[in-house]
Order: C-alpha cells, then structure tokens, then sequence
C-alpha cells in the first residue's frame, strides 16, 4: 500500500515535469520542415559554435549584422558544407517566438528550408541594453569521405549552391 501510496503521490510530479519541458529548437525545426516537405535537421557542435560568435558579437556590438564578423561563407568554412544559410534577430527572449518571426518573414522562410539542409546550429547572447540576439545556421550536402587509396574518386555530377544569408534584416524581412 505504501509504495502504492508513493507511485500516485509522483505521478503528478512526472507528468508535470514532462508537460513543461520545451521543444527543442532542431525539434520545431523540423517539425516545422516536415510540414513543407523538407527533411528534418539535427543539432551541430560546429554550426552551434558558428551561431553562438555570431550571436555574441551581434551583442557585443549591439547590432544586427550578418558580417559582423566578417562573410557568411568564411565563418561557414569550418562546417565543410556544400550550402548553407543563415538567420539572425534579436528581440525575443525565446526561440519558438523568434522561430515564429522567421517563418512569417518570406526570406527567413526559405532559409529554414533550405533544400537537403541536415544540421544547424542555434544561439542567443544578451547584450549591454538587454536585446537578446539570435543566429541559426542550417547546412546541407556535406563533403562525402575521400575514397581510399589507390581507387580513382568518382566524378562530381552536380553543383553545390553558395552559401546565401540576407544582407539585410528589417522588420524581419530579409534582403
């Protein structure tokens, strides 16, 4: 009866518990993707780290820049990825509401779907004056492994697209 007792009196504990745990961002990602028929993206230790001096210097700086510290394709070199984009804001405290921004915004939007994207990277950082500051970064068609010795390589068929970014971002539209 006692561990009867016990099991009821955790229960509410548990589910509690569970009921509040937030989606994670490559969760809404790509549940968001799967609804327009893109695959889903995982979490990257690279392109979180990429994002995150993204994020930082946007605040440190106060400002919303996507060559804050310098072009998108430089700071994207060490993903190894055939193409890639990148969204940035600032403004709200949580990721689901600046998700939102993005996928109202017809550049941000495409961004996130950005066709065979596999990975991305999410950050925030908090400047002087209190903005929060957002960088995703969402990459695809990554470098196949180099054959073994001794064997030829095949021929590459197809193209990889450059990277792309906005420029600019007002209102959340990018341009």
């Amino acid at each position: 009866m006692k561990v009867l007792f016990a099991i009821v009196l955790s229960l509410p504990l548990s589910l509690g518990s569970a009921a509040s745990a937030e989606p994670s961002p490559a969760s809404l990602i790509s549940e968001f993707r799967a609804k327009q028929g893109e695959g889903s993206v995982v979490i990257d230790a690279t392109l979180n780290r990429i994002a995150l001096d993204q994020a930082r210097a946007m605040a440190a700086r106060d400002r919303l820049d996507h060559d804050v510290l310098g072009p998108f394709n430089s700071r994207m070199a060490p993903a190894k990825a055939g193409r890639a984009a990148e969204n940035i804001a600032y403004g709200y405290e949580d990721f689901k509401r600046t998700l939102d921004q993005w996928i109202n915004s017809a550049g941000h939007r495409k961004n996130l779907l950005l066709p065979k994207a596999s990975r991305v990277g999410i950050a925030s950082a908090r400047s002087a004056t209190s903005k929060t500051y957002w960088a995703m970064v969402i990459a695809g068609d990554y470098e196949k492994p180099k054959p073994a010795a001794g064997k030829k390589a095949a021929s590459k068929t197809g193209k990889t697209m450059p990277a792309r970014s906005c420029r600019m971002t007002v209102l959340g539209i990018c341009f």
